[in-house]
């Protein structure tokens, strides 16, 4: 496992003399079947998925990672909101869903025009409640499916469903700049990060491509306080603003998604196949909550 240079140059220069050099990769977990949707609570510990065993699993610092819950609709990427309530994409029951510090569950998306979607895959929330998942459809999810598109949705405030965008290739990841402008989501596909512009009442617009040839599938993406962007592909890539990359860290399996956390935000999670991995950073994340 390595951290390139380059990458290590950058957070240098963001952390004024602190040495990257010896930036350490640290395993918090394995054994797991698929590990996906790494989500960083505001009660400070991770949550993550393993797709495959229905299970989620709770990280508290200087512990080990133990089961946290048993999602059966087949959890995949999860998000906080500043109450705390947990959102969750069900790949397999094909819903949005939202958890309650008490424990009550309560279905946000399951059908768009009375068709149910494909597959909810990933998933944030602004700090103003608006909330943006992607849906597409991997292996036998094409089976089944009703809609003749994979989406991007928006749930409003109030609870109503939207469509942001309707593709014919498959996003994945999804995240916002650190204002909560500017929506990013991976098309795995294309090998690319499309943008949109997101208004005060949290309506898309302005698409276009900001990332494009990544190596590997595009999968999970977050952004640090600079706005700069973090790709779980073949490798996670880190590219600026401007789409410049800057670095990349390498790891004994392929990522599928990030997070910041830790009680400074200064922690990339790494989900990676059967593994958590833990690298300090030394650049806080973008709150996504």
């Amino acid at each position: 496992m390595r951290v390139r240079l380059a990458i290590l140059a950058l957070f240098a220069a963001y952390a004024g003399a602190q040495d990257f050099s010896n930036i350490k990769v640290e395993k918090i977990a394995t054994d797991l079947a698929f590990a996906e949707g790494p989500a960083w609570s505001p009660e400070g510990f991770l949550l993550f998925s393993d797709t495959v065993t229905n299970k989620l699993y709770k990280f508290v610092g200087g512990k080990t990672a133990s089961e946290s819950g048993e999602v059966a609709g087949g959890p995949n990427g999860n998000a906080y909101d500043t109450q705390g309530r947990l959102y969750t994409c069900e790949f397999r029951q094909r819903r949005v869903t939202r958890t309650a510090k008490n424990g009550k569950v309560e279905v946000l998306a399951s059908r768009f025009e009375g068709k149910r979607l494909n597959a909810p895959n990933d998933i944030v929330v602004r700090r103003d409640g608006h909330v943006y998942f992607t849906d597409p459809a991997f292996g036998n999810q094409e089976d089944s499916r009703e809609l003749d598109f994979y989406g991007i949705f928006h749930i409003t405030p109030k609870g109503e469903l939207e469509l942001t965008a309707k593709w014919k290739t498959r996003p994945n990841g999804i995240t916002l700049a650190p204002n909560g402008r500017i929506l990013y989501v991976a098309d795995s596909d294309a090998r690319c990060v499309r943008a949109f512009d997101l208004d005060r009442a949290g309506a898309a617009s302005n698409e276009r491509v900001i990332i494009d040839k990544i190596p590997g599938v595009p999968d999970g993406i977050r952004t640090d306080e600079k706005g700069n962007l973090y790709v779980a592909a073949k490798n996670v890539y880190v590219y600026s603003p401007q789409a410049q990359l800057l670095g990349d860290i390498t790891l004994a399996e392929t990522p599928s998604n990030v997070a910041f956390g830790d009680a400074d935000l200064e922690s990339l999670f790494i989900t990676a196949r059967t593994s958590v991995y833990r690298v300090r950073i030394g650049v806080k994340g973008a709150l996504q909550y």
